[in-house]
């Protein structure tokens, strides 16, 4: 009884575009229906992070979707589709590609979204979720085919953000939004990593000599203005060189002889 008034609705609203008087009547009938058989109605739930898009006839009832909450459904003109309004996250797949310098690499990424829009996520697309890994897929492939390898490694976050901005313009019309994407993993080719490598250890050396280089120019400045403090009083020379014979027999343990005393030398230092 069913399929056969489901069928005289359908030919009835193929040939005028519109219910009619036929199709009308039918719906009618099947409300007497539903309550002549109010058990066997068929009752829908759905949860607070869901909602329900009901077609009947092929049309959507009212233009919204229902829920959250209980509602129901004609059994022989209505047809429903629940979709969860959750973030939905999924990895995207290791993708091979080429950089603007010519250099192979392998990267992934992770992406966040959720269905803004039950109606277009329904009506515009086959399947949402499949669909908007598809594209991932691909944008991640034509974005970073723009970039050198210098500015993959260093700018992810731009990268990311470009990402974002170019997959929530393309769902947009299926009625998601891509809340973030993330560079998970970028995975170089094994020669270019001993390469850069050794590239990073010869900076490292290189840096290492011009630090050493500097601090010995420091040093030679200090013990400039220290010996022309010296030269400038006899007695801080003479103190000095105490001093250091001070220092000599504390760390080596040993016996100093002079041979002359210290005055002795003062005509030789004023030569």
């Amino acid at each position: 009884l069913a399929s056969v008034m489901l069928l005289f609705i359908f030919f009835s609203y193929k040939s005028s575009g519109r219910l009619g008087c036929c199709g009308w009547l039918l719906v009618v009938i099947s409300l007497i229906f539903v309550t002549v058989t109010f058990p066997l109605t068929i009752f829908c739930i759905v949860n607070e992070y869901e909602r329900a898009v009901i077609f009947r006839l092929g049309r959507i009832v009212d233009k919204k979707p229902k829920g959250p909450g209980l509602f129901f459904v004609l059994p022989c003109t209505d047809t429903f589709t629940k979709v969860d309004l959750r973030t939905i996250s999924f990895d995207i797949p290791p993708q091979e590609i080429l950089t603007r310098d010519s250099v192979t690499v392998s990267v992934d990424g992770v992406v966040y979204f959720r269905v803004q829009c039950p109606i277009s996520a329904v009506a515009n697309v086959s399947n949402a979720p499949s669909s908007t890994r598809l594209l991932a897929q691909t944008t991640l492939r034509n974005v970073l085919g723009t970039k050198n390898l210098a500015e993959l490694l260093s700018d992810r976050e731009g990268i990311s953000r470009s990402m974002q901005e170019s997959l929530d313009e393309a769902t947009d019309p299926w009625g998601i939004r891509v809340e973030r994407v993330e560079i998970k993993d970028v995975k170089l080719p094994h020669q270019l990593q001993r390469a850069m490598a050794a590239e990073a250890e010869a900076s490292r050396e290189a840096r290492a000599k011009v630090i050493a280089a500097e601090g010995e120019m420091k040093a030679s400045r200090a013990l400039k203005e220290a010996s022309l403090v010296i030269a400038e009083s006899p007695s801080a020379l003479q103190l000095r060189y105490l001093q250091t014979l001070s220092t000599i027999a504390t760390e080596k343990n040993s016996t100093i002889v002079f041979p002359l005393p210290i005055d002795i030398m003062q005509s030789f230092i004023k030569g």
